[in-house]
């Protein structure tokens, strides 16, 4: 399993029309596309962090990973909104680490 993780903050004012758009299109588009699961959105509280937000997802294997990234609704969402609409953001994705010995 892959858990793809990304922080990011957007352009838009907090709690405003543009913000929630964002949020609710990104979940609809994201959880359409085979492979996609557990999607979840969070709102970072802690003053640690410069990012606001956070989608993670889980994918069953690499090759659903990679089949996502090259699907035609993730990067018409990355080229139509993300680009856009973001301020910064970190990607991070992760798979179970396992003791070889």
């Amino acid at each position: 399993m892959i858990i793809h993780t990304v922080v990011f903050s957007l352009h838009h004012p907090d709690a405003s029309a543009a913000e929630a758009s964002f949020l609710a299109d990104g979940r609809a588009a994201l959880t359409s596309i085979p492979g996609v699961q557990d999607f979840s959105i969070r709102r970072q509280v802690s003053p640690k962090s410069d990012f606001d937000f956070q989608f993670t997802m889980t994918f069953p294997d690499a090759a659903a990973y990679a089949a996502y990234n090259v699907h035609p609704t993730h990067v018409e969402f990355v080229e139509q909104r993300w680009v856009p609409e973001v301020s910064g953001f970190q990607e991070l994705d992760f798979q179970e680490w396992e003791v070889t010995e």
